[in-house]
C-alpha cells in the first residue's frame, strides 16, 4: 500500500530543536573570546596536556570529587 506524502507542512516544523555543532562554538568562543572549553577526557590531549587540564580546572573550581557549594 503506497501512501502519499502529506501536502501540508505544518508551521510548528520551525520551532523544531536544531542540532548545535560544539566543536564550532568552542572554536569561536577561543577565536574570537579566547575562552577555553576542553574536556580532561579528551582523546586528542595526551597524558600531559589531559593533567594540566586537571590541575588548572582543580585550582581554579576545585577538585571534582568535592560536593557543588550550592548543596
Amino acid at each position: 500500500m503506497k501512501i502519499p506524502p502529506p501536502r501540508y507542512h505544518s508551521p510548528l516544523g520551525r520551532l523544531q530543536a536544531q542540532t548545535t555543532d560544539l566543536e564550532a562554538i568552542k572554536e569561536d568562543g577561543w577565536r574570537e573570546q579566547h575562552i577555553l572549553v576542553v574536556s580532561e577526557e579528551d582523546q586528542r590531549l595526551d597524558f600531559l596536556e589531559r593533567e594540566i587540564v586537571r590541575r588548572i580546572g582543580n585550582r581554579l573550581y576545585g577538585s571534582a570529587n568535592r560536593r557543588n557549594r550550592h548543596d
